[in-house]
């Protein structure tokens, strides 16, 4: 966990304070290129405690494709009561972007626990990271 609060508070009133794990509406116009456009979700992977830090990481959904079952940094998401989607979906980790809360609309819902971890594991595969081995205890 960063920081030592599991919620910062914003700086300034009003703004919306979007945690990890839930799914919010987001403007993301205007885009570049191959970017992501229009107002869509995105699930926030962001870690609690940034301060006052009024952006957050996310990676944008799309609307599901079959090829996507070929591209490991795509994760599927299906809609269900608690992410509040209403179709299914695609976790671009490619398309992970880092956005300002004012770009934020409504909140939709909260992803389930494991299907954020897949989120955030295609993410590192994405960004080709992986954990240091763990030290071992020096010899003598």
């Amino acid at each position: 966990m960063i920081g030592d609060s599991p919620a910062a508070p914003l700086p300034s009133a009003g703004l919306p304070n979007p945690l990890r794990g839930e799914v919010w509406r987001v403007a993301l116009d205007p885009a570049r290129g191959s970017e992501l456009k229009k107002t869509r979700p995105v699930v926030v992977l962001s870690a609690p405690g940034l301060g006052h830090a009024t952006v957050r990481v996310c990676v944008p959904l799309t609307g599901w494709q079959p090829e996507h079952r070929k591209m490991s940094w795509c994760q599927r998401v299906a809609p269900d009561v608690g992410n509040g989607l209403t179709k299914v979906s695609t976790a671009d980790a490619a398309q992970v972007r880092t956005l300002d809360v004012v770009r934020f609309a409504n909140k939709l819902g909260t992803i389930a626990p494991g299907k954020l971890a897949a989120i955030a594991a295609a993410v590192a595969l994405v960004v080709e990271y992986e954990p240091p081995a763990p030290a071992t205890p020096a010899t003598a």
